[in-house]
C-alpha cells in the first residue's frame, strides 16, 4: 500500500515527537537521579531543549513523567528480583534481594525517593509498591520459615531500613559511595535468628507504615 501525501506529512511530525519525548526522558532521568522526585520540571524541559508546554503535552502530570522515566530501572529490578527469589538458600535470596534494592537506591536519588514514599493518587505506583512489598514479604517469610531470619522482623522493619539507607546514601555519596553496604550487612547480622533478643518497641502497623510513607511524599 502506497503512502498518501497526508501520511508523508505526518511521518516527520511523529518522528520529531518521538525525539522530543526521548530527550525529555533522558533529561528527566538525569535530573531525578541528581535531585530526587521533586526536581524542577522547568529545568527538565530546558535541559531537553523544549518548552514546558511540550513536556506537559507528552507527560500531563509529574507522576506520568516519573513512571516513564523509572520504567526501565523498575523492570530491570523486578526481573532481577524474580531470579533472586528462585535461589535455593532462603537467607542468600533475602540478602541478595536487599543488596540489589539498596544498590538501586544508591545509584539514583529519584529511585531512592520513589522506594521510600507512597503516592496514593497514582494507582500504578500503588501497584508497583504493592508488588515490591509482596516480594520482600515472601523472601522474608522464606528466611524465617527456614529458621535463618529472626521471627519478629516485619515488612515495616525492612522499609525503615530503606529509609535509613537513603539518609546514609545522601550523607556519604560524595565521600564514600559504598558505605551503605557496611550498614546493610551490620543490620543483616542483627536480623539473623541466632541474634534475636526481645526489643522494647513493637513494629509499625501496616497503617502506620503506609501513612508514614504518604507523609514523606508530602514533606517537600
Amino acid at each position: 500500500m502506497s503512502m498518501t501525501e497526508a501520511d508523508r506529512a505526518r511521518a516527520p511530525r511523529r518522528r520529531d515527537a518521538r525525539e522530543r519525548r526521548d530527550k525529555l526522558l533522558a533529561a528527566a532521568r538525569s535530573e531525578f537521579a541528581a535531585r530526587g522526585v521533586d526536581a524542577s520540571l522547568e529545568r527538565i524541559a530546558r535541559n531537553a531543549g523544549v518548552a514546558i508546554g511540550t513536556l506537559y503535552r507528552h507527560f500531563p502530570t509529574r507522576m506520568d513523567l516519573l513512571l516513564a522515566a523509572f520504567e526501565p530501572r523498575l523492570q530491570e529490578f523486578l526481573g532481577d528480583a524474580t531470579e533472586v527469589a528462585e535461589l535455593d538458600d532462603p537467607w542468600d535470596a533475602f540478602v541478595r534481594y536487599l543488596e540489589n534494592l539498596f544498590r538501586a537506591q544508591a545509584g539514583d536519588r529519584g529511585f531512592n525517593d520513589f522506594l521510600s514514599r507512597r503516592f496514593p493518587g497514582s494507582p500504578e505506583t500503588e501497584r508497583i509498591h504493592d508488588e515490591l512489598c509482596h516480594q520482600i514479604g515472601r523472601l522474608l517469610a522464606r528466611a524465617q520459615d527456614a529458621g535463618e531470619a529472626r521471627p519478629d522482623i516485619t515488612l515495616a522493619d525492612i522499609v525503615t531500613l530503606i529509609w535509613s539507607n537513603g539518609r546514609i546514601i545522601d550523607a556519604t555519596a560524595a565521600t564514600a559511595p559504598d558505605a551503605w553496604r557496611r550498614h546493610l550487612h551490620l543490620m543483616l547480622d542483627a536480623y539473623r535468628a541466632e541474634r534475636a533478643h526481645p526489643v522494647p518497641e513493637p513494629p509499625l502497623t501496616e497503617k502506620q507504615l503506609y501513612d508514614a510513607m504518604v507523609d514523606l511524599s508530602k514533606a517537600d
